[in-house]
């Protein structure tokens, strides 16, 4: 199963050491911008991405709730049936701007560590059923 990671750079070292756990649950991580070539289209490449997603991890932090991008990929997957009961808000640090209807959803902390979050969406994620 493929996973979306949204996040800001300034939390790529948690990003990656989430994505390296996760792979070891056998999901696939879309790191976002990372994964784009220069010269590519950077939304056509987030929209494949997010086609091609089965769940989506979204890392919060005071960089990340004000990201334009990040906003728009919230947007795509709450409008999306397939995500439903696959969104996994990780916060990271510390924020009071987290998008509202961000707080309905459980809230996964950053300080268990990356082991822990990991195995919490793993399970999570290959437990819900899959819309289609």
């Amino acid at each position: 199963m493929q996973v979306f990671l949204s996040y800001d750079r300034s939390d790529e070292e948690f990003a990656m050491a989430l994505s390296e756990q996760l792979e070891k649950h056998g999901l696939t991580v879309w790191r976002g911008a990372a994964e784009v070539l220069p010269g590519e289209n950077l939304w056509e490449r987030i929209g494949a991405a997010l086609k091609a997603s089965r769940a989506m991890i979204v890392l919060l932090s005071p960089a990340s709730v004000r990201s334009e991008t990040q906003r728009r990929e919230i947007e795509y997957v709450l409008g999306d049936p397939k995500f439903q009961g696959r969104v996994f808000p990780v916060q990271i640090r510390p924020t009071q701007d987290i998008p509202w209807i961000l707080r309905t959803f459980n809230l996964l902390d950053a300080k268990q560590g990356a082991a822990k979050v990991g195995a919490s969406i793993a399970e999570a994620a290959k437990l819900t059923p899959s819309v289609k």
